[in-house]
Formats: structure tokens, sequence, C-alpha cells
């Protein structure tokens, strides 16, 4: 968790709030996306915690709510996934750090949701068409990000990178990191910088 988080944030500072930045389209769609991201992962994350679902990335989730982990995990994927798609329509690629984060963080919180619903009693088989169905999502997800930006302005494209920047540092913040703590210690800090500094030399490197 704690790895995945550290390539997230460099996810963000270099290929999301960065690449916003870089669209000439000022700092008021930038800001406003981060805000904007920031407040609608807020919000959702606290109607899928009420629902059961607030401890959808812990190993020791076992009393979660099924549904409200799937939720959960639409919410945190989607933006990651648009932004695939969005990268892909604006050059052609997609960063080679942005997709190690996101490929990193989410075997991370996969893995850690599993143990969680195995242990409230969910059969092998049942969990992976789970994360069949959520990758099939995330996979359209990033064709809506490739195909619905035709012909939009700067500013929008600014403010949708920003956006699932700002939905993703809450993310971090509320979830991954607070678990990669728990089960960690101060430890967790330190492997954190370690996967900032991966993905920094992955994204150089590239």
């Amino acid at each position: 968790m704690g790895f995945g988080a550290g390539v997230l944030v460099s996810a963000v500072a270099f290929d999301l709030v960065e690449e916003a930045l870089g669209k000439g389209a000022g700092h008021t769609p930038v800001l406003i996306g981060m805000f904007t991201g920031c407040l609608v992962f807020f919000g959702g994350d606290v109607l899928i915690d009420r629902a059961g679902g607030s401890r959808r990335k812990s190993a020791n989730g076992s009393g979660d709510s099924p549904l409200a982990i799937v939720l959960g995990t639409v919410l945190d994927g989607v933006p990651e996934s648009v932004v695939v798609g969005l990268a892909f329509y604006e050059s052609g690629s997609v960063g080679a750090a942005y997709l190690a984060a996101v490929f990193i963080s989410n075997v991370a919180e996969s893995l850690s949701s599993s143990v969680g619903l195995a242990a409230s009693g969910w059969r092998s088989s049942r969990i992976l068409l789970l994360w069949t169905g959520i990758a099939l999502l995330s996979g359209v997800s990033s064709l809506a990000g490739y195909s619905a930006f035709d012909h939009v302005s700067t500013r929008a494209v600014a403010f949708v990178l920003a956006f699932a920047g700002g939905a993703i540092l809450t993310m971090l913040a509320d979830t991954m990191m607070p678990e990669a703590y728990e089960h960690g210690g101060k430890l967790a800090g330190v492997v954190t910088t370690l996967g900032f500094a991966v993905a920094l030399l992955i994204d150089q490197l590239a």
C-alpha cells in the first residue's frame, strides 16, 4: 500500500497536474478541477463508508458490505482509467510512470480487498468474477476518456486531468496511506518514498 501510494503521488505530480498546467489554459481550470475531484471523491467515499465499505482496502475488512467494496473500488479506479484514455487521445501513448503507478497501486488494493472478501466467506471464483467485472468497467472508462474529448478545449482537458489528480490525491490520504501506516507503522513512510523514487526514475528513463 505504501509503495503504491508513493508511485501514485509521483503520477499525480508529474503526469496529471504538471500535464494539466502544460495545456496553457491557466491556473483556474486546474485548481477548480483539483478541488472538484477532491470533493466528488470525498462525497462518494463518505456515502460508501456509510454503506459499509469503509475498510474496502483492508485485509481485515471482512465485515464490509460486498456491494460497498465494489462501489468503492469503482470510485477509486474510474478517474485513473479515464486519464489513460485521455492520454492516448492527446499523444497516442501513456506515460510509463503513470501506468506503473496504476498497476502497482491497484495490485496492492485488490490483493488486500481480496483477503478481506475471502475472510468474509466469498469463494475464489466469485472474487475473480468481481475483479474481472471491475477491470472491464475500467476499460470502458478508458474508452470514454479516449472518445469523449474529441474537439474539446484545452481548458476542458486541463480540468479533467486536474480532476483525476485531486480525486486520486484525496483517495491516497483517505484510504491507502492510513492503511499502509496501520499495518506497516513508520516503515510505511520509507516505502512510500521508495515508490515515489521508483516512479520518478521510470518517468526519466521512459
